[in-house]
């Protein structure tokens, strides 16, 4: 049996209490829903527009192969957005206040290859809850070729992981499509999964292999392996960008990976997600807009049912009453510096003993 994780939230009480407090007195006087707005609709029609008006361009076969990759680019571009922007705020249900419209806007992911049911547990429970806890936070332990946390073991070959790690991002999106979801139904038996799940699962798949491959396989006058390209070209551009976006939050410099002795973190959970989490970049608007708001991460970890559409207000506020109980408050100014600090951790990580 796992050793069960508790929090000292004893500890900090009353700036619990005043972020909260200082944060919902931001919404309640300026008499705004926490979910989403206008703002965050036209993105939707974006991001979905970023992936479904490429694909049909190219079931249409009146283009070179050149320009079908190159919307195979764009349409990898919309499926981190879709990732990102939509299915991330809905399965945290804090698109709407409708949990149908959260349901119904979730299953983008299952649209674009992944599975939204496996990704609540893996994300929503296992990662939020125990974020940077090795052995508990499953984004820790994606393969074993990568070192993630100076808690997991050391390998030979993570010497060379600040080499080779960029290019195995790339792969999560083909990972989860292929391998990973299939692999969790068993993994997570001790969630009892809902037969309805499971037969949403195995249906979205089939519906998935269907439209992304046995289709244009049919239709398209090229070689089935040009196909093939622009399948995995679409995968590997998510993929990469997914990825990067999210080790950014919290593999970098600065941020803590504490062991529970006894099955206790002595901090408070919403403290523990401050020392764990960063931000970046957060003055760049078109990257805070693509991103879904998750270079704001911290906001992201204190407040999950809130939309991202407001992370950059209430920043502001998480910033300033952390300042107020000198707690730490991580923010990477550019998206290189945290790009940066992120090699620099995986290089540190490599090594056998950690300096």
């Amino acid at each position: 049996m796992q050793q069960r994780i508790r929090f000292n939230n004893k500890k900090y009480s009353d700036f619990v209490k005043d972020l909260k407090d200082s944060v919902n007195s931001y919404f309640e006087t300026n008499q705004v829903s926490k979910h989403a707005d206008y703002r965050m609709v036209l993105k939707t029609v974006c991001m979905l527009s970023l992936y479904i008006i490429p694909y049909f361009l190219i079931i249409l076969g009146h283009f070179s192969e050149p320009v079908m990759l190159g919307l195979a680019v764009i349409m990898g571009t919309g499926l981190s957005g879709i990732g990102f922007s939509i299915a991330h705020d809905a399965l945290h249900s804090a698109y709407s206040s409708n949990e149908k419209v959260n349901r119904f806007l979730g299953m983008t992911m299952s649209l674009v290859g992944a599975n939204d049911y496996m990704w609540k547990i893996k994300h929503n429970i296992k990662h939020h809850t125990f974020t940077n806890i090795y052995e508990k936070d499953e984004d820790l332990s994606v393969v074993k070729f990568l070192r993630l946390s100076p808690n997991a073991p050391h390998r030979a070959v993570h010497r060379l992981q600040h080499i080779f790690a960029f290019l195995a991002y790339s792969m999560l999106s083909l990972s989860w499509v292929f391998y990973t979801d299939y692999n969790k139904v068993f993994r997570y038996k001790e969630n009892n999964h809902p037969r309805k799940e499971l037969i949403k699962l195995f249906a979205f798949k089939i519906f998935y292999y269907g439209y992304i491959l046995v289709l244009p396989l049919v239709l398209l006058p090229i070689p089935w392996w040009h196909t093939l390209i622009g399948f995995v070209t679409m995968h590997l551009v998510g993929g990469f960008i997914i990825t990067i976006i999210f080790q950014l939050a919290h593999v970098v410099e600065d941020t803590a990976h504490p062991e529970p002795e006894e099955g206790l973190v002595d901090n408070a959970w919403i403290v523990h997600q401050m020392e764990t989490t960063a931000n970046f970049a957060v003055r760049n608007p078109v990257i805070t807009w693509f991103v879904g708001g998750l270079n704001f991460q911290v906001e992201h970890h204190l407040f999950p049912q809130i939309c991202s559409i407001h992370y950059p207000e209430i920043s502001r506020i998480v910033e300033s009453v952390a300042r107020k109980y000198d707690i730490t408050y991580y923010n990477h100014h550019s998206f290189w510096s945290a790009v940066s600090s992120h090699y620099k951790t995986l290089k540190k990580f490599g090594r056998r003993e950690i300096i």
